[in-house]
Order: C-alpha cells, then sequence, then structure tokens
C-alpha cells in the first residue's frame, strides 16, 4: 500500500530524531511490503530563517493534502520570545487549530526494561500503562485577548481561558472511546472549585457520561492528579484535561516511563477508530544543547511513528513491530544518555534508530 507523509523535522534535534523514525518506516516497508512517500518541509525557526514564516502556505496545504504529519520539534532561543515578531511555535500551533487536532493522546508506559531507569521506586512504576488526553487547540494557548502592555502602573500582561461546550464535549468523549477499549476508566482532571472553565468542563463530563454508561467516569482536581500520578500511578489508566493542564501533567508524568524521550504522542482530529487524520511526535523540545552531538534519544519520535501507522494509516501489525523492537533492543541492554543505567551499554541517536530498524526488518542487531 502507499501512503503519504508530510515530514517536518524542524529545530533542534528535530531533524535527528526524525531521520531515525524514518529510518524505522524504511523498514516497515522493506518487511511488510508498503510504499510511505515523505514529502519534507520546513517549519518553526528553520522555516523563519528560510521564509520570514513559521509555516508556509505552501507547506501548510501539503501536510493537509498527507495521510499524516510525522513532527520533530520546534523553538530555540533564538525565535522563543513570544513578544518576537514571528513566535516559532506558531508555525505547529496553525498546524494544530486549522486541522482541528484537538485531541492529543500521550502515551506514558513503563516498559520492562526500563524499570529501574527512574528515580522512583520499583513497586510504584511497574506496570504503569496509561494515556492522557490533553485538549489541544482551546483554552489558555488559544483564546483572545492576550498581550503585553505598559500603562502608568509598570508592565502588565494578559491571557484569556475560554472553553465552549461543544470543545469540552469533542474531547471528552475522545476520552470515553479511548477508555471503552482498555479498562474502562476515564478520570477527568479539573479545577472546578476555581475556574468556570472547569466548572463548566465537569458540568458537561456528567453530560458525555451518560453516552458511556460502561466506563467509569472519576473526578480529581488537577493538584489531587498530579499528587495520585507519582504516588500510585497504576491506578490511573485514560486521563482527560484541559490544553494546559495536559501540557503540564504529561511532563510529569514522564518520568514514569522513564524520560521525556519515550514519550509519544498523537494529535488527532477525532476519536481514535479507523484512520483518523493527525499528526505525530515526542513531547520534548528541540533541546538545543543536544543538537548534533547524537546523543539525544529517539525512541519518543519512533514510537509516535508507530502510532502514526496504527491510528492514521491502519496498520495496526506494522505499528506493533515497532513497539516491539524498541522493548527488544532495550532488553539487549542499548540505552541513549536519558535513560542510563549501571551495567548497559550507552549508543548515540543513530545506533538506536539503527538498532530498532534491524529488529523491526527482522535480523539481529550486530
Amino acid at each position: 500500500m502507499h501512503f503519504d507523509i508530510a515530514y517536518l523535522p524542524g529545530d533542534g534535534i528535530g531533524p535527528e530524531i526524525c531521520a531515525e523514525a524514518a529510518r524505522v518506516l524504511r523498514a516497515v516497508e522493506s518487511k511488510f511490503g508498503h510504499q510511505f512517500s515523505l514529502h519534507e518541509g520546513l517549519i518553526g525557526g528553520a522555516a523563519i530563517d528560510a521564509t520570514g514564516v513559521a509555516l508556509t502556505d505552501e507547506t501548510f496545504n501539503m501536510a493537509r493534502g498527507c495521510d499524516a504529519i510525522l513532527f520533530g520539534a520546534v523553538g530555540g532561543p533564538k525565535w522563543d520570545d513570544i513578544g518576537g515578531k514571528v513566535p516559532s511555535n506558531r508555525g505547529l500551533f496553525r498546524l494544530r487549530k486549522e486541522l482541528q487536532l484537538y485531541a492529543n493522546l500521550r502515551i506514558v508506559k513503563m516498559l520492562p526494561p526500563l524499570v529501574d531507569s527512574t528515580p522512583l521506586k520499583r513497586e510504584t512504576v511497574e506496570g504503569v500503562d496509561l494515556i492522557l488526553i490533553r485538549e489541544l487547540i482551546g483554552g489558555l494557548y488559544f483564546a483572545e485577548p492576550r498581550r503585553q502592555w505598559t500603562d502608568a502602573e509598570g508592565r502588565k500582561a494578559m491571557d484569556t481561558m475560554a472553553y465552549s461546550e461543544a470543545e469540552i464535549a469533542r474531547v471528552v468523549r475522545a476520552g470515553f472511546e479511548v477508555a471503552r477499549t482498555r479498562r474502562k476508566k476515564l478520570t477527568s482532571a479539573d479545577k472546578s472549585n476555581v475556574l468556570h472553565t472547569s466548572s463548566l468542563w465537569r458540568k458537561v463530563a456528567d453530560e458525555v457520561w451518560r453516552e458511556y454508561p460502561d466506563v467509569e467516569l472519576q473526578h480529581m482536581f488537577v493538584d489531587a492528579c498530579a499528587l495520585e500520578l507519582m504516588r500510585n500511578p497504576r491506578s490511573f489508566d485514560v486521563l482527560v484535561m484541559d490544553n494546559t493542564f495536559g501540557d503540564i501533567l504529561s511532563d510529569e508524568a514522564s518520568v514514569l516511563a522513564g524520560s521525556l524521550g519515550m514519550i509519544p504522542s498523537a494529535s488527532l482530529s477525532g476519536a481514535p477508530g479507523g484512520r483518523t487524520f493527525g499528526l505525530y511526535e515526542p513531547i520534548h523540545g528541540t533541546a538545543p544543547s543536544l543538537a548534533g552531538k547524537d546523543i539525544a534519544n529517539p525512541l519518543a519520535t519512533i514510537l509516535s511513528a508507530a502510532l502514526l501507522l496504527r491510528y492514521s494509516l491502519g496498520l495496526t501489525g506494522e505499528a506493533t513491530a515497532i513497539e516491539e523492537a524498541v522493548v527488544t533492543v532495550l532488553e539487549q541492554g542499548y540505552r541513549t544518555a536519558d535513560i542510563a543505567e549501571k551495567g548497559k551499554t550507552i549508543i548515540g541517536t543513530r545506533e538506536m534508530g539503527e538498532r530498532v530498524a534491524t529488529m523491526v526488518a527482522g535480523g539481529a542487531a550486530a
């Protein structure tokens, strides 16, 4: 089968980690007989330097016309002042908003070989397998007005947090749909004792729940949820929350999987099922200090490519092959620096990608 994939590596370590995901996709081609056409485009700081904008209309239209998007990361000190003319994240925000990629699934799973790679106790992290669903195109990051100004009292700034009933209902419904395919438990995190948006969120979640009587719904204040994620993470199955809370909690939850470099994500235009258009990326940033040194962990990006195969291309077996290959390479004792353990072999970005690709293709890594 032939598929078109928009390939947007971005800035910092983005090109390095995306190159390894592409290498693994080529191994899937060889093993399973598919053809993946990767259509490369500039985004973020790289696009600003080349074109003056963070995402050109040409690149946007190319991405919209593909079956899915594989994305690296954008940003860096050169472009990241939001008071500047062209913030580097505006290209990514445009993709999310205009393509209506409202449901961001962040997969937090402790792979057995990494159970001793975190600062948390083995009995806390062993068996962790949860999904955080972050509403991605509303709330503080998108609502207006938002500005900085100076008056007689000094410098001031304002951001607006706003949600509509429809925006809440569709992402909560995605949460229920995902939970229905797993352990049938959905936790909705909010701050309804303080925020009007969270009060509405809780009311709408209860209303949507009527459509899913087979799924347990648990409401939890976001601060209590943050604590419980560290104390008893296995009590969670699927969590759903607004844009800001999802950004923060998913980064916190990365320690449950060993590293930010182990967390893949899928930003979808609908609830998973069949073939849903999406953008796939690791949840970490550009890590400018690591760029060009062949030390970044590509596994989150490689696992994001597996999600791309599963959710947007409908290639479940191929996705599983990638995920199993990652586990096998880790079982063989290979690690990048962020998940280093005593007695394990530390390897670089390229070698990790090569080893996973070799396993996918059916061979044994040298």
